[in-house]
């Protein structure tokens, strides 16, 4: 069962006049409602607006009645930041478990039985298959402690190098920069480099300001490269008599 305020992977099943019924995906197609309250704010005239048959939606867990098996779930309470984190959460769990598929091939196994052997080991240690596969990647974890099969480990570690793109920290903002000085340009060209880096991308907006994107293979990194590349030139900028600022987004 799932916990209540988890958000969770619905499949649309069946849709009634005041209330929508669901599979979630991820807990062996247990059934939850959506009560017509809790499917949009404001009044709702058809719930059909909103959901299908077999259209899959993020739900938030409302109330769970594990004795009757009841779940209560909500659409409404699910933000767009939210939806497309948890989106994103499943887009890497998939990719996951299509490197277990390929790994079953190579070992001529049945997948099932491989992906369950193995994330009953993973799981002990991470919530999500995909996690650890990263920290595999970016050598912050060694397979070796899962205490697979040799061949197992050494083909599923092969292709999670191959497969797994390593996880990336960003920094967005908008930049502003400003100054009415006679060699405004010259301090602008040399502002711009120190900002340079192959980590930030910086694009024009208009009227001074820039779009910046900072990536980084972890967060103190990017904090790193902020404070050294955008922080301290904004106050090199201010200092120099010019109008700076740096807004995170």
């Amino acid at each position: 069962m799932p916990e209540e305020s988890e958000l969770v992977l619905c499949t649309v099943t069946k849709i009634h006049f005041t209330s929508v019924f669901a599979t979630l995906d991820e807990y062996e197609n247990k059934s939850g409602m959506i009560h017509i309250s809790e499917i949009s704010p404001g009044r709702i005239r058809t719930i059909r607006d909103y959901v299908k048959e077999g259209k899959k939606i993020i739900c938030k867990v409302v109330r769970i009645n594990r004795e009757r098996g009841h779940i209560d779930l909500s659409l409404r309470r699910v933000n767009e930041g939210q939806r497309r984190e948890k989106n994103e959460l499943i887009k890497k769990e998939l990719k996951a478990e299509k490197i277990m598929d390929f790994a079953a091939q190579e070992l001529k196994l049945p997948p099932k039985k491989l992906y369950e052997d193995v994330f009953q080991k993973v799981q002990q240690l991470y919530p999500y298959l995909h996690q650890c596969f990263e920290e595999i990647v970016t050598k912050q974890f060694d397979i070796k402690q899962l205490k697979l099969d040799p061949k197992v480990e050494k083909i599923l570690e092969t292709l999670v190098l191959q497969r797994m793109k390593p996880p990336e920290v960003e920094i967005k903002g908008t930049l502003t920069l400003q100054t009415y000085a006679p060699d405004g340009v010259k301090v602008l060209a040399k502002t711009f480099k120190e900002i340079s880096h192959e980590n930030i991308e910086i694009k024009y907006l208009g009227a001074g300001k820039f779009s910046v994107l900072i990536k980084a293979k972890d967060y103190d990194f990017a904090e790193e490269l902020f404070e050294k590349h955008i922080e301290k030139q904004v106050e090199a900028f201010k200092e120099g008599g010019g109008i700076a600022e740096f807004a995170r987004t």
